[in-house]
């Protein structure tokens, strides 16, 4: 069944290296008790996020609510590093580094396992063996349950398989009514617009045919038709808020859930990941499933096509 995602990327304060304090801890829970409240049980974390600290106020979360971590399921992510050795970003899927920075997050997170570790962004310097045998490794210890990937096409993911023995169950994309470089790719096949997207043609087959669960990540938008438009807005972007406001009248529902379910019925099983700390926004996505069920045909091409500022072909 499809389910939404909360992502914890927006918990622990800033991207300094500044210590949280508790109001991001209270800021965190309520988060937390809201997602629980929205029917999400799947978190999504990364080391990065925060410089770790969103990993560090969760695990204060775990820590302090008896009984939480049986109700949930937690993922993380790792093969990304900031500002070391002179870089601002670099990639690191090694054996060594896949193996500190996961048990790194656990001690973050205050548990003894993660239930899906992603691996963020493909790293050109991996070794496939290097990375099958710590993931392999971390499995044997029970540190980690499952694995999936972020940023991968269906290509890269099929290399990476050939050497796992464990199936890839996720892959973790930028999904969205304005993020539509997936759809858009389906229909501008032997199209000259074809061209100005560059997603991976066949990713989303490939998921679909071997049972990789599609995460949608940015799939509100980061509030673009949801919210105060910004100055820079185009005239797409203000007519599909528009549209957006008119269906959640039409369906008794909210904006964000008619994004999310817009997302969801599409038969690629999209799983919306929802980045918002604020909790009546995020009970404001509870909707979504209804909403998908709901949604007509010609309501979801209508977002589609008005997102889009012109006609498919």
């Amino acid at each position: 069944m499809q389910e939404l995602i909360y992502g914890c990327m927006g918990l622990g304060g800033s991207w300094s290296d500044d210590p949280y304090g508790p109001e991001q801890v209270a800021e965190a829970s309520a988060a937390v008790q809201a997602a629980l409240a929205a029917g999400i049980t799947l978190f999504d974390h990364a080391d990065i996020y925060r410089n770790g600290k969103s990993e560090q106020v969760f695990g204060e979360v775990l820590a302090a609510t008896p009984g939480l971590r049986d109700r949930i399921r937690l993922q993380t992510k790792c093969g990304i590093r900031l500002n070391e050795r002179g870089l601002e970003t670099h990639y690191d899927l090694s054996r060594d580094a896949i193996l500190e920075r996961v048990n790194g997050s656990l001690a973050r997170l205050q548990t003894d396992y993660v239930d899906v570790l992603l691996l963020h962004r493909p790293d050109p310097l991996a070794d496939p063996a290097e990375v099958a045998a710590a993931v392999g490794q971390l499995m044997a210890e029970g540190k980690v349950r499952h694995l999936g990937v972020s940023n991968m096409s269906g290509a890269q993911i099929g290399a990476l398989q050939d050497r796992l023995d464990t199936p890839v169950v996720a892959n973790q994309l930028e999904l969205s009514l304005l993020a539509r470089g997936w759809l858009e790719s389906q229909v501008l096949v032997n199209h000259p617009e074809d061209l100005a997207y560059s997603f991976p043609r066949g990713t989303l087959e490939y998921c679909a045919a071997h049972g990789v669960t599609l995460q949608a990540y940015g799939a509100l938008a980061r509030g673009l038709y949801t919210g105060a438009a910004p100055a820079d807005a185009s005239p797409a972007d203000l007519a599909t808020a528009a549209l957006v406001a008119d269906l959640a009248a039409e369906l008794d529902t909210t904006g964000e859930s008619v994004l999310l379910g817009w997302l969801m019925k599409h038969p690629a099983g999209i799983a919306p990941v929802i980045g918002t700390v604020n909790p009546a926004r995020i009970q404001a996505c509870a909707d979504a499933r209804r909403v998908a069920a709901a949604m007509t045909r010609a309501q979801w091409y209508g977002l589609w096509v008005t997102a889009r500022g012109s006609n498919i072909p």
